[in-house]
């Protein structure tokens, strides 16, 4: 009989004294909600592709993408990433702020890549959404040996 008081008080007091994860949360208001979601950076580039065109083997070219940052907060770009070891971009390390311009300057190499070429770099950015992908192509001429 004790047994069962004692495992009937432990349920008891155990279910008075949880509240829900929920409970303890407290609301965040609409207006800040808001707020942080205008705050967000917006990165726009003037362009996301460019065709190098007819490229002789072995050639190092290099393009430049311009972008701004036409949301209310600063944009970082954390990370820009070439989709192979040929394809190497280099991005500003430091917050481009809201209204200003910033570069993504992509180098590709095309030692040993004759024939058509479709490369990507990734950026990681915290604008929405996250990823941004940049296209560049060529045509690489093989060299006569």
């Amino acid at each position: 009989m004790k047994r069962i008081l004692f495992i009937a008080s432990f349920a008891a007091i155990t279910l008075a004294s949880c509240s829900s994860a929920t409970d303890r949360i407290k609301p965040i208001g609409e207006a800040s909600t808001s707020s942080m979601l205008d705050a967000l950076p917006v990165i726009n580039f003037e362009e996301e592709f460019h065709d190098f065109g007819e490229v002789q083997e072995g050639d190092v070219v290099e393009h430049t993408f311009v972008f701004t940052n036409e949301g209310d907060g600063p944009l970082i770009i954390s990370n820009a990433e070439g989709s192979c070891g040929c394809t190497v971009p280099d991005w500003p390390r430091q917050p481009i702020a809201p209204g200003q311009k910033g570069q993504i300057q992509v180098s590709f190499n095309s030692e040993n890549r004759a024939g058509r070429q479709d490369k990507r770099v990734t950026l990681t950015t915290n604008a929405v959404p996250q990823t941004k992908v940049l296209n560049i192509t060529s045509n690489v001429i093989a060299n006569k040996e």
